[in-house]
């Protein structure tokens, strides 16, 4: 009697939500062919450019296809709170979507999540003046390298337009292609390659379990393939000072860190810097004897990589223990640094409470999140 009714429980649970799936799928083709909102307006930045769309999509959306590219990590879904722009008419009401990544202040100023703001009417948008600069682009895939069992190096050369101009620190939103029923989707990846090629882009990506995305990149990108992508996009780079730096990065991090140290040799900039590099293991360890190169090049610059879960008997004789155990340890005084942080955001917010409490104001510690 008691199986049979939970039984019974579990099929009505699942009834319901295949109907509220249902349910949204029509209310969703309902808006996209039964309403019409005919032809409306975006007003960006006071005039500055005007689109007309047909209204009915997401604002997101609407300006990918007139290419004004938004960033937005997590495909439109709402949950990545990349796509911030400042609404300032025509908008409607914060739905229950954004309100969880907007804050009071933003809340106050128009700030909204464009891949949740429909196109109703016209509808007036403010956004920075960089995001102009941001193309789309075609490319061929060079090489697909190794570097660990989980991450790869990604080099696309450019095939449309055929140029690419950016800072180093920056990031790519590639777009993916339909696979095994899975959407096509775009997610970010910053740019590991020096800026003074413009010819080609390199990636550093880490194969996340059952991502979409780089799923797609590990096991069905080959060598040869063309590549959409999108960028460059960010506000992540060395600033233009003489303080002396902490870079801190873990994993695909090291991507934004590897384009700075190259990108300041290069220019000749020589801020003494650190570069603390966390992994488990040995096998999670890569580009060590290229950082150990510039590291002798380069009087300016030191390089510490440090191993969290690396057995006690296996011959390593660098640094052990949490990275920022090991930032502490090695570096207590940082009154005058900067910090560049790439990593996921449980190891950026621990770095940030070390470097803050070893004499770094949050103001000058600077990163780039992804979850």
């Amino acid at each position: 009697m008691t199986q049979n009714l939970w039984m019974n429980i579990l099929l009505s649970i699942g009834f319901l939500a295949a109907l509220g799936t249902v349910l949204s799928v029509l209310l969703i083709l309902a808006e996209k062919k039964i309403l019409n909102y005919g032809e409306c307006l975006i007003d960006i930045n006071d005039g500055k450019k005007t689109i007309p769309v047909q209204g009915g999509s997401s604002l997101l959306s609407s300006l990918s296809e007139n290419e004004i590219f938004i960033p937005s990590a997590c495909g439109g879904r709402g949950s990545c709170a990349y796509c911030k722009v400042q609404v300032k008419e025509g908008g409607g009401m914060i739905g229950p979507v954004e309100t969880p990544s907007l804050s009071g202040d933003e809340i106050k100023n128009n700030i909204r999540l464009s891949c949740q703001v429909k196109v109703r009417s016209d509808i007036f948008i403010s956004i920075p003046d960089e995001i102009f600069s941001v193309k789309h682009f075609t490319g061929k895939v060079v090489h697909k390298k190794p570097l660990t069992h989980d991450i790869i190096e990604l080099k696309i050369a450019l095939t449309k337009p055929e140029n690419i101009d950016f800072t180093a620190g920056q990031y790519l939103q590639i777009e993916t292609r339909e696979y095994k029923g899975r959407e096509q989707v775009s997610r970010a990846y910053s740019l590991s390659s020096v800026p003074s090629d413009t010819r080609s882009v390199e990636l550093i990506i880490r194969k996340v379990p059952e991502g979409i995305s780089t799923t797609w990149v590990f096991d069905h990108l080959k060598e040869g393939d063309p590549v959409n992508f999108s960028g460059p996009y960010g506000d992540f780079r060395l600033s233009d000072t003489d303080s002396p730096v902490v870079f801190i990065a873990g994993g695909s991090g090291m991507a934004p860190i590897w384009s700075m140290l190259r990108d300041m040799k290069e220019k000749g900039i020589t801020r003494t810097a650190y570069y603390f590099f966390g992994a488990l293991s040995q096998r999670d360890l890569f580009f060590l004897d290229e950082l150990r190169s510039l590291e002798e090049e380069l009087g300016w610059f030191t390089f510490i990589p440090a191993l969290s879960h690396e057995p006690e008997n296996s011959g390593w004789e660098g640094e052990r223990g949490l990275i920022t155990d090991v930032v502490r340890r090695r570096l207590p005084d940082l009154n005058g640094f900067e910090a560049y942080l790439c990593g996921s955001p449980g190891m950026i917010d621990a770095c940030i409470k070390v470097l803050t409490e070893s004499g770094i104001p949050e103001e000058n510690i600077f990163y780039d999140k992804f979850a």
